[in-house]
């Protein structure tokens, strides 16, 4: 388990107000491996998104999907510091036009 496969996870959950993946959003700010413990830190495109325990649940049952080694799974959502456009990949720029 890595970082990086913790983020391949995630690439399948999707913000269903955008239709693109928390990756590409720049929503995942942090992620943590420790043996087979998974620390995520997850923020939203703004404080009073409705979507957040919904993109936490996902995101969890993405990494426990994809990396069935893993024991403790724990998806923080964090509002610090806020989000920006300017976290997104080149990929979510295109998917959405800018």
């Amino acid at each position: 388990m890595s970082p990086e496969a913790v983020r391949d996870a995630l690439r399948e959950v999707v913000d269903p107000e955008v239709g693109v993946n928390v990756v590409d959003l720049g929503l995942v700010y942090e992620v943590v491996v420790e043996g087979d413990a998974i620390s995520v830190d997850l923020a939203m495109t703004s404080a009073a998104c409705p979507l957040g325990s919904h993109l936490k649940g996902e995101a969890e049952a993405a990494i426990r999907r994809h990396l069935p080694a893993a024991g403790a799974v724990e998806v923080k959502l964090v509002n610090e510091p806020p989000w920006t456009p300017e976290r997104m990949s080149e990929a979510a720029r295109a998917a959405l036009g800018w």
